[in-house]
C-alpha cells in the first residue's frame, strides 16, 4: 500500500482542514462537501484524513465492525458474545461513481446460493463503511439511485436490504465526505442537505504560497516515505489533539444564549427546516472542544455558520453560494455572550511546527485555534479579488461575432443590452418518445442498468445483472439429466438470464434562442429569458446535459457546449445581448453540427431540441437564398434525422402571424407559448414530444420541397 500524503502538509486551505478535523472530533456534525475547481487538494487532503482518525475497537471476525461494548443487535453476524475486541484504524472506503447498487448496499451471495443452495448475505460498501469514512469522489456525478440509497442510510443510521430473498439490516453510521467540481453539475438539494458542512476550495494567487505547494508535492513523489516521516510529529499531535477534543467534548456546555444566536442565524438567512439549527449546534460544540473550551462562544457560532449555511440558504443552483457576513455579524451582535471569567493560569495553545519550524506551511507558528486551523496556515482567498469559476466568468464563445451596443446588428436595428430574466417557474414535462438506453436520470423512459425490473432475456456480452428466478427456472428441467445429488443448483452458462430494467434516462437538452431585433423589446426578452431559465433548472433536476445556441444579425453561436453544468448556461443566457436582423436557418443547421458531434461523443444520450423563438426568419446570413425557405429545409432534416423538437412560441400581440407553429410542424413537434410552459396553466399538458404523429406529413412536405 502507498504511503499516503500526511494532512498537516497540506498548503493553505484553512477552511477544508478545519471542516474536516471537526468531523474527526464529533462525527455527529454530519460529514463535510468540498466543492472547488480541480487541482486544489481536495481528494489529497479527505484520503489523508484517515490517518488522524483514532482507532476503533471491533468484534472480531465481524464483517459489520461492531464495538464489543455494545454489538448491534440486529447484526447479520451475530449474536456476539462478550470478550475481548480487536483494534483496527479507521477506515476509509471509497465509493466509486460508477458502483453497482450490489456493491453498495450488498447482495445474495449468488455463488453459494447455487452451489450450496444456501442464503448468504454479501456486505457491500456501507458495512465497510461503519465507523469511519465514506468518501465519494465527484458527488455529483453519482447515480440518482445510488443517491437514494446513501439518502436512505445517512438518515436512518443503518442499511435496509430486501432483494432476491435476502432481507437484511445492518448498521450503517458513517464520515460521509465528498468532493466535486461545480463546473460539472450540481448535487440533489436532498444530498446536499444531508452534509453537515461545505467548504469552497480554491488554487492561491499568492506565489510564495504556490511555490510551497509544488515544493511539497515533488518532495513526495520522490520519496513518499521519507516526506511522511518529516512530517510524523505534526501528525502525531493533531492526532493528540483530536482524541483529546473528542474527550472533552461531553463536557462542552451548549448555553442558551449560543442557541438563540443558532436559531436566530438560521431564522436569518430564511434557511428550511431544523437540521441546520441542529448541525450549527453540533459544529459549534465540536469548535469549543477543538480549541479546548468547555463552553460555546460568539466566535464558534459564527464559524459554525460560515461552514454550515451556505449550501442550505441555496434556494436553485443557479444562487451564488456563500454567506453575507455583514448579515451574520448584525444577527450574532443581538445576542452579546456574557463577559467570560478570566482565566487565572492561563496555557498558550502550542501550535504544531513542521520540518522547517514554522509550522507546516512555513507560514509562521499557528494557533491551532478555530480561525487558523492546524498549523496557522494563512486563510484562503476570498472577495472580490478572488478567481471567478470558469461558469462565472463571461466569455465569447470562438468565432462569434461581438459588435458594440448602439451599432447596427446585420441591419436589423441597434444591439440592446443584456436584460436580466424574469422569475423562473415550474415547467410543464418535456421528453423525448420511445425508449432510450442512455445515462441514468429523470426525464425520457429508457433500458437502464437500475430501476424496476421488466423481465429476463439471454444475456448480450458480459452478463452485468443476473435474474436469479428466470436462471433457476430455465436450469430447473435439466437437473436429473446432468446428474443433480446434492442441495446445489447445477447451473451451465446457457441458463444465466440478464434482467431487463425501465427507468428514466437523462437527455440533451439543447437551446436555440432567437436572440434578434424582433426579439429585442426588454420586458418580452426577459419573459423570454425567464422561461429558458425555468426549462434549465426543470434539466437541472432531471440530470440533463445541455447546450446553449443564439442567433441573431449575420449568424449563430454555440455560446455554451453541451456540458453538464447548467449554472453556466444561466450565465450565458443572463449576459445575452439582442438585436439584428433574424438567420433562423443558421440557428438550427448549428445546432445540427452540435448534436452530430455530440451523438460521436455519446450515441447513447438522445437530444431535445428546444427552439425559443417568434418563428420569423429574416436573414439568410452567409448562407444565401429566401431566408424562410432555408429555414423550413433546416427544420425538415433535423426531423428527418429523428431530433426530438419542440417549438417555445414567443410572439406577443393582438396580430400574430403564426410562424412558430410552422417552424413546428416542420421539426415534426410540438409548439407551446411562454404561457402554456407554465406547469400550473390551463393548457394541455405536454408530456411527450410526438415526433411520430407528424412523421406523415414532414415526409410529405419533405417530398414536396
Amino acid at each position: 500500500m502507498s504511503t499516503p500524503y500526511p494532512f498537516t502538509a497540506v498548503v493553505g486551505q484553512t477552511d477544508l482542514r478545519l471542516a474536516l478535523l471537526l468531523n474527526a472530533v464529533s462525527p455527529a456534525v454530519g460529514g463535510v462537501l468540498v466543492r472547488g475547481e480541480k487541482g486544489t487538494a481536495k481528494s489529497t487532503a479527505v484520503r489523508a484524513l484517515s490517518a488522524l482518525l483514532p482507532q476503533v475497537d471491533v468484534v472480531p471476525g465481524c464483517r459489520f465492525s461492531c464495538a464489543p461494548g455494545a454489538p448491534d443487535p440486529a447484526c447479520p453476524d451475530g449474536p456476539h458474545e462478550p470478550g475481548p475486541g480487536a483494534v483496527r484504524p479507521a477506515r476509509m472506503v471509497e465509493l466509486p461513481v460508477g458502483a453497482s447498487e450490489d456493491r453498495l448496499v450488498g447482495a445474495l451471495d449468488i455463488e453459494r446460493a447455487l452451489a450450496e443452495g444456501v442464503k448468504a448475505f454479501e456486505p457491500g460498501l456501507l458495512a465497510d463503511a461503519h465507523r469511519g469514512i465514506l468518501y465519494v469522489d465527484e458527488v455529483n456525478l453519482l447515480h440518482d439511485h445510488l443517491i437514494d440509497l446513501l439518502l436512505d442510510a445517512a438518515a436512518m443510521g443503518a442499511s435496509y436490504v430486501e432483494r432476491e430473498g435476502v432481507s437484511v439490516r445492518h448498521a450503517a453510521r458513517f464520515l460521509l465526505v465528498g468532493t466535486m467540481n461545480p463546473e460539472e453539475g450540481e448535487l440533489r438539494p436532498q444530498l446536499l442537505d444531508r452534509f453537515g458542512l461545505t467548504v469552497e476550495v480554491a488554487a492561491s494567487r499568492e506565489p510564495a504560497q504556490r511555490v510551497e505547494v509544488v515544493r511539497r508535492r515533488l518532495a513526495y513523489e520522490d520519496d513518499p516515505a521519507g516526506f511522511a516521516t518529516r512530517w510524523a510529529g505534526d501528525e502525531h499531535e493533531v492526532r493528540a489533539r483530536v482524541v483529546a477534543a473528542r474527550a472533552l467534548l461531553p463536557k462542552v456546555s451548549l448555553g442558551d444564549t449560543a442557541l438563540l444566536q443558532i436559531a436566530a442565524t438560521c431564522a436569518g438567512f430564511e434557511v428550511d427546516g431544523m437540521r441546520a439549527d441542529i448541525v450549527m449546534a453540533r459544529t459549534a460544540t465540536a469548535l469549543a472542544a477543538w480549541a479546548g473550551r468547555t463552553e460555546v462562544r460568539k466566535e464558534d457560532v459564527r464559524q459554525a455558520a460560515l461552514l454550515a449555511l451556505p449550501h442550505r440558504r441555496r434556494r436553485n443552483p443557479f444562487d451564488a453560494p456563500g454567506l453575507d457576513e455583514d448579515l451574520l455579524d448584525r444577527i450574532l451582535d443581538e445576542f452579546p455572550d456574557e463577559e467570560p471569567e478570566p482565566d487565572p493560569d492561563p496555557e498558550p495553545e502550542p501550535g504544531p511546527e513542521g520540518p522547517d519550524g514554522n509550522g507546516p506551511d512555513d507560514s509562521g507558528p499557528g494557533d491551532g485555534g478555530p480561525d487558523g486551523g492546524p498549523g496557522g496556515t494563512p486563510p484562503q482567498e476570498s472577495g472580490p479579488d478572488a478567481p471567478a469559476s470558469e461558469a462565472e466568468a463571461p466569455q465569447t464563445p470562438q468565432g462569434s461575432e461581438q459588435q458594440p451596443s448602439g451599432q447596427e446588428n446585420g441591419g436589423g436595428g441597434p444591439e440592446q443590452a443584456a436584460v436580466r430574466a424574469a422569475e423562473p417557474f415550474r415547467t410543464k414535462m418535456l421528453s423525448v418518445p420511445g425508449l432510450g438506453e442512455g445515462a441514468s436520470g429523470r426525464r425520457s423512459r429508457a433500458r437502464t442498468a437500475h430501476g424496476r425490473t421488466t423481465g429476463a432475456q439471454r444475456p448480450r456480452g458480459h452478463l452485468t445483472k443476473l435474474h436469479l428466478a428466470a436462471t433457476i427456472q430455465a436450469a430447473a428441467p435439466h437437473q436429473k439429466a446432468r446428474g443433480r445429488s446434492g442441495r446445489g443448483l447445477v447451473v451451465r452458462k446457457d441458463d444465466l438470464r440478464q434482467a431487463t430494467r425501465e427507468g428514466r434516462e437523462g437527455n440533451l437538452v439543447l437551446f436555440v434562442v432567437d436572440a434578434s431585433g424582433s426579439m429585442a423589446a426588454r420586458q418580452r426578452m426577459s419573459a423570454v429569458k425567464g422561461a429558458v431559465l425555468s426549462l434549465l433548472l426543470d434539466a437541472y433536476q432531471r440530470r440533463d446535459k445541455v447546450g446553449l445556441i443564439t442567433f441573431r444579425g449575420a449568424g449563430a453561436q454555440l455560446a455554451l457546449p453541451p456540458t453538464s453544468s447548467v449554472d453556466a448556461a444561466a450565465a450565458r443566457l443572463e449576459q445575452l445581448p439582442t438585436g439584428g436582423r433574424t438567420p433562423l436557418a443558421a440557428g438550427l443547421l448549428t445546432a445540427h453540427e452540435t448534436l452530430r458531434i455530440e451523438r460521436l461523443r455519446d450515441p447513447s444520450r438522445r437530444p431535445l431540441l428546444v427552439v425559443v423563438t417568434d418563428g420569423r426568419a429574416t436573414s439568410a446570413g452567409a448562407l444565401g437564398g429566401d431566408p424562410r425557405e432555408l429555414s423550413r429545409r433546416s427544420a425538415r432534416m433535423l426531423a428527418a434525422e429523428g431530433v426530438a423538437s419542440v417549438v417555445v412560441d414567443c410572439e406577443s400581440g393582438p396580430v400574430r402571424l403564426g410562424l412558430a407553429g410552422v417552424l413546428a410542424a416542420d421539426l415534426g413537434g410540438p409548439a407551446v407559448s411562454l404561457d402554456g410552459l407554465r406547469a400550473d396553466s390551463l393548457a394541455g399538458l405536454v408530456k411527450n414530444v410526438r415526433t411520430a404523429v407528424t412523421s406523415q406529413s414532414s415526409h410529405t412536405n419533405r417530398r414536396a420541397a
